[in-house]
Protein backbone atom coordinates (compact mmCIF):
# COMPACT_ATOMS: atom_id res chain seq x y z
CA UNK A 1 0.00 0.00 0.00
CA UNK A 2 1.51 3.33 -1.42
CA UNK A 3 2.14 5.99 1.83
CA UNK A 4 -0.02 8.97 1.76
CA UNK A 5 1.92 12.41 1.26
CA UNK A 6 2.18 14.37 3.92
CA UNK A 7 0.77 17.39 4.55
CA UNK A 8 2.58 20.62 3.95
CA UNK A 9 1.50 24.06 4.65
CA UNK A 10 1.69 27.21 1.88
CA UNK A 11 5.41 27.55 0.65
CA UNK A 12 7.33 30.60 -0.20
CA UNK A 13 6.68 30.71 -3.84
CA UNK A 14 2.80 30.69 -3.20
CA UNK A 15 2.44 34.40 -5.05
CA UNK A 16 4.59 32.87 -8.38
CA UNK A 17 2.03 32.81 -11.15
CA UNK A 18 -0.62 34.11 -8.90
CA UNK A 19 -0.49 37.87 -9.37
CA UNK A 20 -2.71 39.66 -12.44
CA UNK A 21 -2.06 43.08 -13.55
CA UNK A 22 -5.36 44.15 -12.68
CA UNK A 23 -6.52 41.42 -9.86
CA UNK A 24 -6.84 44.52 -6.83
CA UNK A 25 -9.23 46.57 -9.43
CA UNK A 26 -12.83 44.58 -9.09
CA UNK A 27 -13.82 48.03 -11.20
CA UNK A 28 -11.40 49.69 -13.11
CA UNK A 29 -12.17 53.22 -11.99
CA UNK A 30 -14.01 55.06 -9.27
CA UNK A 31 -15.99 53.09 -6.30
CA UNK A 32 -13.73 52.35 -2.70
CA UNK A 33 -10.42 51.17 -1.71
CA UNK A 34 -11.02 48.56 1.11
CA UNK A 35 -7.26 47.29 2.39
CA UNK A 36 -5.67 46.72 5.32
CA UNK A 37 -2.01 45.15 6.28
CA UNK A 38 -2.09 40.83 6.69
CA UNK A 39 0.12 40.22 10.47
CA UNK A 40 1.05 36.70 11.83
CA UNK A 41 0.47 35.90 15.76
CA UNK A 42 3.45 37.71 16.52
CA UNK A 43 1.83 40.88 14.76
CA UNK A 44 4.35 41.11 12.51
CA UNK A 45 3.72 41.97 8.90
CA UNK A 46 3.33 39.07 6.27
CA UNK A 47 5.05 40.24 3.30
CA UNK A 48 4.30 37.20 1.11
CA UNK A 49 -0.09 36.84 1.48
CA UNK A 50 -2.77 36.56 -0.88
CA UNK A 51 -5.97 38.36 -0.22
CA UNK A 52 -8.78 37.14 -2.46
CA UNK A 53 -12.66 38.99 -2.51
CA UNK A 54 -15.59 37.80 -3.57
CA UNK A 55 -18.62 39.92 -3.34
CA UNK A 56 -22.06 41.48 -4.78
CA UNK A 57 -22.73 44.32 -7.14
CA UNK A 58 -24.62 47.07 -5.42
CA UNK A 59 -27.81 45.81 -6.00
CA UNK A 60 -26.84 42.75 -4.30
CA UNK A 61 -26.29 40.28 -7.19
CA UNK A 62 -23.34 38.21 -8.20
CA UNK A 63 -22.02 37.69 -11.94
CA UNK A 64 -23.73 34.50 -12.18
CA UNK A 65 -26.57 33.98 -15.06
CA UNK A 66 -28.75 32.30 -12.24
CA UNK A 67 -28.24 35.61 -10.07
CA UNK A 68 -30.61 38.02 -12.74
CA UNK A 69 -26.82 38.96 -14.55
CA UNK A 70 -24.04 41.72 -14.28
CA UNK A 71 -20.99 42.64 -15.74
CA UNK A 72 -19.93 43.44 -12.54
CA UNK A 73 -16.99 40.93 -11.81
CA UNK A 74 -17.34 40.58 -8.08
CA UNK A 75 -13.36 38.73 -7.91
CA UNK A 76 -10.53 40.63 -6.61
CA UNK A 77 -6.97 39.34 -6.14
CA UNK A 78 -4.63 41.19 -3.80
CA UNK A 79 -0.95 40.38 -2.96
CA UNK A 80 0.61 42.01 -0.11
CA UNK A 81 3.63 44.63 -0.15
CA UNK A 82 6.72 44.20 1.18
CA UNK A 83 5.32 46.30 4.32
CA UNK A 84 2.48 43.60 4.26
CA UNK A 85 -0.20 45.86 3.08
CA UNK A 86 -3.21 44.70 0.45
CA UNK A 87 -5.87 46.82 -1.02
CA UNK A 88 -9.05 46.59 -3.81
CA UNK A 89 -10.55 48.92 -5.52
CA UNK A 90 -13.79 47.99 -6.12
CA UNK A 91 -17.90 49.05 -5.87
CA UNK A 92 -19.71 48.50 -2.15
CA UNK A 93 -21.59 45.20 -2.07
CA UNK A 94 -25.42 45.44 -1.43
CA UNK A 95 -27.55 43.48 0.53
CA UNK A 96 -28.26 39.87 0.18
CA UNK A 97 -31.71 38.08 0.95
CA UNK A 98 -31.70 38.17 4.69
CA UNK A 99 -27.67 39.08 5.40
CA UNK A 100 -26.01 42.74 5.56
CA UNK A 101 -23.77 43.73 2.57
CA UNK A 102 -20.17 42.15 3.16
CA UNK A 103 -16.98 41.19 1.12
CA UNK A 104 -15.97 37.01 1.38
CA UNK A 105 -12.47 37.19 1.83
CA UNK A 106 -9.91 34.05 1.68
CA UNK A 107 -6.34 34.57 2.78
CA UNK A 108 -3.91 32.28 1.75
CA UNK A 109 0.17 32.96 3.74
CA UNK A 110 2.77 30.53 4.30
CA UNK A 111 2.07 28.68 7.37
CA UNK A 112 -1.65 27.68 6.25
CA UNK A 113 -2.19 24.15 5.51
CA UNK A 114 -5.17 25.92 3.78
CA UNK A 115 -6.59 29.22 2.95
CA UNK A 116 -8.46 31.06 5.85
CA UNK A 117 -12.15 32.16 5.30
CA UNK A 118 -13.64 35.36 6.74
CA UNK A 119 -16.05 38.66 6.00
CA UNK A 120 -15.88 42.02 6.07
CA UNK A 121 -18.80 44.26 7.07
CA UNK A 122 -19.23 47.74 6.58
CA UNK A 123 -19.35 50.13 9.41
CA UNK A 124 -23.01 49.65 11.00
CA UNK A 125 -23.41 46.54 8.93
CA UNK A 126 -27.43 46.24 10.82
CA UNK A 127 -28.14 42.28 11.03
CA UNK A 128 -26.91 39.34 9.96
CA UNK A 129 -27.21 35.84 11.12
CA UNK A 130 -23.57 35.07 10.32
CA UNK A 131 -22.18 38.24 12.27
CA UNK A 132 -24.88 37.65 14.95
CA UNK A 133 -23.47 34.11 15.68
CA UNK A 134 -19.84 35.65 16.33
CA UNK A 135 -19.49 36.75 19.77
CA UNK A 136 -20.05 40.00 20.64
CA UNK A 137 -16.54 41.08 21.83
CA UNK A 138 -15.01 39.68 18.71
CA UNK A 139 -17.34 41.38 15.77
CA UNK A 140 -15.08 44.05 15.64
CA UNK A 141 -12.77 42.10 13.74
CA UNK A 142 -14.84 41.44 10.96
CA UNK A 143 -15.86 45.47 10.62
CA UNK A 144 -13.86 47.41 8.37
CA UNK A 145 -12.92 51.05 9.61
CA UNK A 146 -14.25 54.14 7.32
CA UNK A 147 -11.00 55.94 6.64
CA UNK A 148 -12.66 58.17 4.10
CA UNK A 149 -15.69 58.75 1.76
CA UNK A 150 -13.68 56.03 -0.57
CA UNK A 151 -11.72 54.19 1.44
CA UNK A 152 -12.04 51.43 4.43
CA UNK A 153 -9.34 49.77 6.25
CA UNK A 154 -9.85 45.93 7.46
CA UNK A 155 -6.43 44.25 8.93
CA UNK A 156 -6.54 41.10 9.27
CA UNK A 157 -5.05 39.23 11.99
CA UNK A 158 -4.03 35.47 11.62
CA UNK A 159 -3.27 34.42 15.76
CA UNK A 160 -2.83 36.35 18.90
CA UNK A 161 -5.03 38.75 20.81
CA UNK A 162 -6.91 40.18 17.67
CA UNK A 163 -7.24 37.54 15.82
CA UNK A 164 -9.86 37.89 13.03
CA UNK A 165 -12.78 35.56 13.20
CA UNK A 166 -12.47 33.39 10.43
CA UNK A 167 -15.35 30.65 9.66
CA UNK A 168 -14.96 27.06 8.32
CA UNK A 169 -16.29 26.41 4.78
Amino acid sequence: MPELTPSQTVGPYLRIGLDWADGPDVVPSGGVTIGGTVYDGAGAPITDAMIETWQADPQGRFPHPLSGGTDFRGFGRSCTDGTGRWEVHTLLPGALPGEAPHLDVSVFARGLLDRVVTRIYLPEPGDDPVLAAVPQERRHTLIAERVSETEYRFDIHLQGAQETVFFDF
